[in-house]
Order: C-alpha cells, then structure tokens, then sequence
C-alpha cells in the first residue's frame, strides 16, 4: 500500500526557510504544514505569517496553512486571506499542547468544547469555500474529548483529521497512546492522518502494521533529530547515506546562512540554532556532549568552530 508522509508543523522551526532547504537536501515529505497562523483578537495578519506563505517563497514545495483560534470571525478572515494567495485548504490546529495556548481555550485546549468547535465549522462552511482539515490532540484532559467532539466534526466536509496520540497535557512526555487512537478510527467517519513518536524507521514499520488503514503520517520532532529520516522510510532502509554528515553539514550552513541574514544580531541567532541543536543533537553519538558545546560558544565564530569540530567527530566514526 503507497502512503503519504507529511512534515507537522513546530511553531519557531519549520518556517519557508528549514522547509525549502530540508527539501532541496534530504526529501521524503510529501507535503509540508506551515506554522499556524495566530491572531491574537486582531484581524491583521503578521508580516512573519506572510512571508512563510508567500508562494515564491514556497515555489519547490506542496504547503498547507494552519490557523490556531477559536473564534469565527478570525477563522474566516485567515480563510479568504490564505485563499486570496491561492491556497485551496486551511488546517485549524486543535493540537497546540502548550499551557498559554491551552489556557486560552485552543489548540488542544478547544477540544471540550464542541459547541465552539461546531460554531466555527458551521461558519467557515456557509461563510468560505475553503477545505478544511484538522491537526488534533485526543484530548487536554483524557482521550475522551475527541470521541465527544466527533460528532461535531462528521457534521461537516472536512478532508482529513490528523491526530497526535497523546492528550495536551502530556505536552510530548510519556509514551502515545495507540489503543486511544485505535478507538478513533471506529468512531469517525473522517479520513484520519496518524502523528506521533515516529522517530526511526522501525516505528514507523510498527506503526503502520498496528493501522493497516491509515495511509497518511505526520512526523513533527522527528524529522528535525533526523533529517534523513523521511527518505529512509520512504526507502524502508535503516541506512544512511555515506556522506550523511557532508550533507547535514551543507544543510546547516545554508539554514544558518538564511536565519542569520532575517535575525539581526548575534543574539537571535544563538537562541534559533541552540533550539534547532535540541533536536539535532539527538542524532550525533553524544547528544549530551554535542549540547553543551553548542551552548557554550558564545559568539558566532566559536559556534562556527563548535559545529565543525561536532561534524569532523561525526564523520571519524
């Protein structure tokens, strides 16, 4: 059976320019969800948002917009904007797991609640012709929710619900839960989209034997720990390339490159590739170790220094 990967969107990472360069040097993802779009009571969009979905900065990729909200009004207005620049889908994010989000009634925090959920469908079905898929969590509190919320959402056209198998609290700590989500599949008449923990080939494999009918997959942390891994399940090979390390080094320097010329200072380009090296790191053969020295170079040359010796380490073994 063919099946689609898709790269889930992390908020701070997976903006046009990690996009385009992880797609020029590694592949695999089908399609690309852009960060969601948050508007905070005010119907303008920021000009970060805008420049992620502009279609020249996206000229090599398949991308999705995604909006986070639970009010009508800013549903609808993201939905004629992301419309007007030629976009045909919208993904509204019930996901988002993080407590100032969830404390504001989104993302995974909006999933109790479906009323709310069905005033915004109702909406954004009469009022725009934009398709609308859903990035969910199975709930904040327990994996009920969602099962309570389904109701509400086999109302509506919707062309797929992707899940993530843990509950917002959780946040991404403890194991997903895959009985919670097999109970999913029988309770929807949606497509469903699995996402969650798929971080080698192998758990991908056993995924993917555990849900014969599910044939689309998410890969959020994954696939920024290990660039090479959409490719390598796409190649159901453990193998990397024999110039694996060559590769992510040309991939670094050009994301590094492109950050650095939007960031002014260097400050935020610090704090961008320190985040980035919490994931990357996880894929060197001391993760601990190759952290810490990200975190100790304190200006750009000696960062520049510690990459290049973590990368000739790599490269020697």
């Amino acid at each position: 059976m063919s099946y689609t990967l898709l790269s889930s969107p992390l908020q701070g990472f997976t903006d046009f320019r990690f996009r385009n360069a992880f797609n020029h040097f590694f592949g695999g993802i089908d399609t690309f969800y852009s960060p969601y779009i948050r508007l905070n009571g005010k119907l303008k969009i920021k000009q970060s948002y805008q420049n992620d979905l502009m279609l020249e900065n996206n000229t090599t990729l398949e991308v999705i917009p995604q909006i986070i909200t639970n009010d009508p009004d800013e549903f609808i207005f993201v939905a004629k904007y992301v419309r007007e620049l030629g976009y045909k889908e919208l993904n509204w994010n019930l996901g988002c797991p993080y407590p100032m989000v969830t404390k504001s009634g989104m993302g995974s925090g909006l999933i109790c609640n479906p009323s709310r959920i069905d005033e915004v469908l109702h909406r954004a079905h009469n009022e725009t012709d934009i398709l609308v898929s859903m990035k969910m969590r199975m709930g904040y509190e327990n994996a009920q929710e969602i099962l309570e919320a389904f109701p509400i959402l086999d109302k509506y056209p919707l062309k797929n619900i992707a899940i993530h198998a843990r509950i917002g609290k959780q946040l991404y700590k403890g194991p997903v839960d895959l009985d919670a989500f097999e109970k999913c599949i029988d309770s929807t008449k949606h497509k469903l989209y699995y996402n969650g923990d798929i971080t080698s080939v192998e758990s991908f494999n056993a995924i993917k034997e555990r849900f014969p009918k599910i044939d689309h997959f998410m890969i959020g942390r994954g696939l920024i720990a290990d660039p090479f891994l959409p490719q390598m399940i796409k190649n159901n090979s453990s193998i990397y390339p024999k110039d694996r390390w060559s590769i992510f080094s040309e991939f670094h320097d050009t994301i590094y490159k492109d950050y650095d010329e939007y960031l002014s200072g260097p400050t935020p380009i610090k704090m961008k590739m320190l985040g980035f090296w919490e994931f990357f790191s996880q894929s060197t053969s001391n993760p601990q170790k190759t952290y810490k020295a990200i975190k100790k170079a304190s200006n750009p040359i000696k960062y520049k220094q510690a990459v290049a010796q973590i990368i000739n380490a790599e490269m020697r073994k």
